[in-house]
């Protein structure tokens, strides 16, 4: 079991750090094709057209899967939580070029987001959970339970919902950064839409 345990969550690893997945609609039958893309990839950019923002647009946020209370939030509701303010930094991709660069931002931190939902832990040391936030577009990065709740990232992983004192726009109402991994970009999810806790098995 823990040697499952232990490929599972370095495979997540893999997935969040090294690359990302990206889903497109096929035209024919209108079903989605789930593909394995590096975030080298000139589909894992940052450039943003009036189109993307419109189709991928989302005023909302949920939390579901493993929870004892499933979430539905918005810009409101994060407001009414423990805010924290965020300096600028940059958006790294896994070659280490700089793609973007955030400004002063604020946002709600993920666990905290995760504590209000309640993950549901048959006891304390009942820890085997990963996260997974996901974009509109398809786009989603990975948490581990450890990485959140056992570790600095806990402190450094955030939605936010404004940038320069003003709502975010272009790239949805929020959007998750990590903003202490080495490499920024693989977890950073612009349109995020939903918040996932699932239990390793």
């Amino acid at each position: 079991m823990k040697n499952n345990l232990f490929l599972i969550i370095l495979l997540l690893t893999f997935m969040g750090i090294n690359g990302c997945y990206f889903q497109s609609n096929e035209a024919d039958n209108n079903t989605i094709n789930t593909k394995f893309v590096s975030s080298e990839s000139p589909e894992h950019n940052h450039d943003f057209s009036g189109e993307d923002s419109h189709e991928y647009y989302s005023t909302t946020l949920t939390v579901k899967g493993d929870v004892r209370f499933p979430l539905t939030l918005t810009v409101d509701s994060l407001k009414k939580m423990r805010t924290i303010g965020l300096d600028s930094f940059n958006i790294v991709c896994q070659s280490g070029a700089v793609t973007d660069k955030t400004v002063k931002s604020r946002g709600v931190l993920l666990k905290d987001i995760l504590e209000k939902a309640s993950i549901a832990q048959t006891s304390h040391k009942d820890r085997n959970f990963y996260i997974v936030a996901k974009g509109n577009d398809g786009y989603m990065a990975t948490f581990s339970w450890a990485e959140l709740f056992n570790n600095p990232t806990g402190e450094n992983t955030y939605v936010t919902y404004e940038e320069d004192g003003l709502p975010i726009k272009e790239k949805g109402a929020m959007i998750l950064n990590c903003t202490n991994d080495i490499k920024t970009g693989p977890r950073h999810v612009v349109w995020l839409s939903s918040i996932e806790v699932n239990r390793v098995k």
